[in-house]
């Protein structure tokens, strides 16, 4: 289809070309001169050939060439030399000269006219000329010597009709009358002497004839007795030429057969010469041959064996070829697996440690707020038991530390209440259990002396000087007894078990 639409404009122009030709397509006849012009200076001539016109370019134009029939006639009479007054009547035979020049001539003056129309244009200047000549003429010479007559009018139009492409091919006087009968009566006076001499011609003539006659017939009998003569002769020098000619013929038959017989051995000579060249010939062309057909099928031999050769060659360079490539891509996606499990392991490294941050930083951030909220409602309580401080100052500060210390546990299992949750903490850097408790302890303080100071109490002041004025009482054995109960107190109820708590 593609090869189709490239080629439909050649065959467009291909069809248009045709299409012109058969429009343009014109031929002359023999007897008419086509004119081809419009693009060239010069318009092309076609007389009984054809030719091909471009329409729309180029126009035909027709010019007649054949021959044509001019009636002359002296519509008025015209004077002689002699001054009588004549009507003559002629026919001229014309035609368009058979030239380039004269074809250009004439279509300048004659192109597309009929050839009624051409004869009808030059029957005045013919006419023209005739008269012209009539005057130079007596009646005498135009009765008498109408050739001249025709000869004269011809070669005077001729100059006209050669300026106009014209040729003059006869011209023929065909009658000459006058007004007063002058021609007649010369007719008279020439009828009596034509008669006058036609009657002494004829009486000469018999006597010519008999002379005649006489010598004839001596003429005619000693032609006679001569031929006879000469038939005899003629004869007898026959028979002996063909006495000759056998003689001649028989000698030339003998060399002749001699001859054959020679030129039949040459012959057979040559043909056996020709017949054993022959052989030779076609044994070496044979042999040759032969060799040809050795020399081909070891070239054939030669192109199979490197033909297989180089596909061998190029299949091992293509298996090296994609096996290295092979090769380079497994590395390559090796290389990629292992940069992206090491960016995987990396990524998952970040992704633990900033989990185990947010889950310790949540723990913090529970125990705290838990803490708070401890302390909040311990502030409020204090304000209830600020109202009772002064009720219990009567107790002393025993009562104020036993009270404190029946919180403590219940602080301390508050703040480490929200660690129960956590199936598992992992601890990085100087983490540890040890810490783990200090911060319970540290979170116990805090709310302690939160308490403290909602009740305006220093209870570390409380608690040394209650212990000291144990100590004091008991001695070094009371002071190391209280010292066990307080951590008695302080394992026993905030950290039993840290385990458990955890």
């Amino acid at each position: 289809m593609d090869l189709i639409l490239d080629l439909l404009p050649i065959i467009l122009l291909v069809i248009f070309i045709i299409v012109i030709v058969l429009i343009g397509y014109v031929k002359a006849p023999p007897d008419q001169a086509y004119i081809i012009s419009g693009l060239k200076k010069e318009g092309k001539i076609l007389i009984g050939r054809a030719g091909v016109r471009i329409p729309f370019f180029e126009r035909l134009d027709k010019l007649y060439l054949g021959q044509m029939t001019v009636d002359i006639k002296t519509e008025l009479s015209v004077p002689t030399n002699d001054f009588i007054n004549v009507n003559v009547d002629a026919v001229a035979k014309v035609r368009i000269h058979n030239t380039e020049e004269g074809i250009k001539l004439a279509a300048k003056n004659f192109l597309n006219k009929t050839p009624e129309q051409i004869t009808l244009d030059l029957q005045d200047s013919l006419q023209g000329n005739m008269r012209e000549i009539i005057g130079t003429l007596s009646l005498k010479e135009i009765n008498t010597d109408r050739d001249s007559f025709s000869d004269q009018v011809m070669l005077k139009a001729s100059k006209d009709m050669e300026k106009l492409g014209i040729e003059i091919i006869s011209c023929n006087i065909q009658n000459v009358t006058d007004e007063n009968g002058l021609i007649k009566d010369l007719g008279a006076d020439n009828t009596s002497l034509i008669k006058r001499n036609a009657a002494i011609a004829k009486a000469q003539a018999d006597r010519d004839v008999a002379i005649a006659q006489a010598r004839a017939d001596k003429e005619a009998n000693d032609a006679r007795i001569l031929s006879e003569t000469e038939i005899e002769e003629r004869n007898n020098e026959l028979e002996i030429r063909k006495a000759e000619l056998k003689i001649l013929a028989d000698a030339k038959k003998a060399e002749a057969d001699a001859s054959y017989k020679v030129q039949e051995q040459e012959q057979r000579k040559t043909i056996e010469t020709a017949r054993v060249n022959a052989d030779i010939a076609r044994a070496e062309r044979e042999a040759q041959l032969k060799k040809q057909e050795v020399e081909v099928e070891k070239q054939r031999l030669d192109a199979q064996i490197r033909a297989q050769a180089d596909a061998e060659r190029y299949k091992q360079e293509q298996i090296a070829q994609a096996e290295l490539f092979k090769r380079q891509k497994d590395a390559e996606a090796k290389l990629y697996e292992d940069k992206q499990e090491a960016e995987a392991e990396k990524a998952r490294a970040e992704a633990e440690r900033f989990a185990k941050e947010q889950v310790a930083e949540g723990i913090r951030v529970v125990g705290l707020a838990e803490a708070e909220a401890i302390r909040a409602k311990a502030l409020a309580e204090a304000e209830g038991i600020n109202k009772k401080a002064e009720a219990m100052q009567k107790y002393g500060e025993a009562a104020i530390i036993e009270i404190i210390m029946k919180a403590m546990p219940e602080i301390a299992k508050n703040i480490a209440e929200p660690l129960s949750k956590v199936d598992k903490i992992t601890m990085y850097g100087e983490g540890n259990s040890a810490k783990l408790i200090q911060d319970i302890i540290n979170g116990t303080t805090q709310v302690t002396e939160g308490v403290s100071s909602g009740l305006g109490l220093d209870l570390k002041a409380i608690i040394s000087g209650f212990l000291g004025g144990k100590a004091s009482q008991f001695g070094e054995g009371a002071t190391s007894e209280v010292n066990d109960n307080k951590a008695d107190i302080i394992d026993q109820n905030i950290i039993v078990n840290p385990e458990d708590s955890i």
